[in-house]
C-alpha cells in the first residue's frame, strides 16, 4: 500500500507539499500541485481520512439533520448546504428526524459519533432547552428555520408571523371577508407562527377569528384534500382559503375542481412557501416565498465561517418573506 512518502519520493517534493495540496493549501503553485496528484494517482494513493482527522482535530464533514428526505421543499435545501460545502472540500452526512423528538436526539447523537465538525439542524420536535444545551457543548450548531433568543446568534430563520400576515392581509385587500385557514400542525413553531400573522391581518380588518373556518393540516397536499372535503361540509359561506404551505393548497385546489368550483373565479386560494411547481399548475398559484434553499446555504456558509474560519463568506440570518401575486386569487367581485 502506497505511503504519503511514496508520493513525495515519486513527485520529487516534500513530505509538507504532499500534505499542503492534499489539504488544498493554495501556497502551492499549480504545475506542483499537479506533480502531486499525478504521483497520487499513478500510485493510487489513498489519503487515511481517519488519521488525517485524528492528527488535525478536524474531519472536513459536517452532519446535516432534516425533517425528512422527500418532498419539494427539502431537497433544495440540501442541495445548497451540499454545493456550498463540498466547494470549500467538505462532506456532508445526513439524518432525518422525521420531526419526532426521540428520532431527532437519535440523530444529533448518531452524527455526533461520526466526529462531525459541526451539526446543521433542521429540527421540530426537540425543545429550547435541549438545543440550548447542545449549543452549549463542543461540536458547533446552526439552526435552520427556527428562533431561539438565547442562541440568535446561531440561528437562521424566516420571519413566519410576517409572512402569515402578509398572506391573509393580502387576501382581505382584494375584498374577502369569508376567509378559510388551513394551518400546519400546531406542534411546529412555524405553523404557530403563521397563524398568528393570519390572527394580526384579522384583526387589523376588524373580523374575528373563526375557529370552525380553521383547519389544522399537515404541510402535505392530502393535508389540503382533508381540509377542503371538511370546509364544504360546513354550512358556512367561505369566497377565499388562506394555506400556510403549497401542498396544502394544491390540495385545496384539487378538491374545488372535483366539486366544479372554480378557482380563482368561485373561490381565491393563497399558498406559502413559494416551491417550484405551484407555479405551473393552472390557475398559477399566489404564494408567500420560505427561501428555504437560501437558508440552507446560509447554514452552510454559517459553518465555513465560525468553525473553518473562512472569513471570505457573509452571512445573513434573518430572512423576510415576499409575496407573489399570481392567478388563483382575485378581487371579490360579489
Amino acid at each position: 500500500m502506497a505511503t504519503i512518502y511514496d508520493v513525495s519520493v515519486l513527485a520529487g517534493v516534500s513530505l509538507a507539499t504532499v500534505s499542503r495540496v492534499m489539504n488544498n493549501n493554495t501556497k502551492v503553485s499549480d504545475k506542483t500541485r499537479q506533480k502531486v496528484l499525478d504521483a497520487m494517482a499513478s500510485l493510487d494513493y489513498r489519503p487515511n481520512t481517519i488519521a488525517q482527522s485524528l492528527a488535525s482535530n478536524c474531519s472536513n464533514s459536517v452532519g446535516v439533520l432534516v425533517s425528512q428526505l422527500d418532498g419539494p421543499f427539502y431537497g433544495p435545501m440540501m442541495t445548497e448546504i451540499e454545493t456550498s460545502l463540498r466547494s470549500a472540500n467538505k462532506h456532508v452526512i445526513i439524518a432525518a428526524g422525521h420531526s419526532d423528538e426521540a428520532q431527532e436526539k437519535s440523530g444529533v447523537e448518531f452524527l455526533m459519533s461520526r466526529g462531525c465538525d459541526a451539526l446543521i439542524l433542521d429540527v421540530e420536535a426537540v425543545s429550547d432547552e435541549y438545543l440550548i444545551k447542545l449549543y452549549k457543548g463542543t461540536t458547533p450548531i446552526v439552526l435552520i428555520n427556527r428562533y431561539i433568543e438565547a442562541i440568535k446568534d446561531c440561528c437562521i430563520y424566516l420571519e413566519n408571523e410576517q409572512g402569515g400576515y402578509m398572506a391573509t392581509n393580502y387576501i382581505l385587500s382584494l375584498g374577502h371577508k369569508d376567509v378559510a385557514y388551513v394551518s400546519g400542525p400546531m406542534s411546529k413553531r412555524d405553523a404557530q407562527d403563521r397563524l398568528l400573522g393570519h390572527k394580526r391581518a384579522l384583526a387589523e380588518y376588524g373580523l374575528a377569528f373563526d375557529d370552525e373556518l380553521w383547519y389544522e393540516g399537515n404541510f402535505r397536499e392530502f393535508g389540503g384534500n382533508d381540509a377542503m372535503n371538511h370546509l364544504l361540509t360546513l354550512d358556512k359561506k367561505i369566497t377565499a382559503v388562506v394555506c400556510a404551505s403549497d401542498q396544502m393548497a394544491s390540495g385545496v385546489i384539487a378538491v374545488c375542481l372535483e366539486n366544479g368550483i372554480k378557482v380563482p373565479d368561485d373561490i381565491s386560494i393563497i399558498g406559502y412557501d413559494n416551491i417550484p411547481f405551484p407555479q405551473y399548475i393552472s390557475p398559477k398559484l399566489t404564494t408567500v416565498s420560505n427561501p428555504i434553499n437560501e437558508m440552507g446555504k446560509m447554514a452552510a456558509l454559517w459553518v465555513l465561517q465560525h468553525v473553518y474560519k473562512d472569513t471570505k463568506v457573509d452571512v445573513d440570518c434573518a430572512f423576510a418573506p415576499e409575496l407573489f401575486i399570481r392567478d388563483s386569487a382575485k378581487p371579490l367581485t360579489s
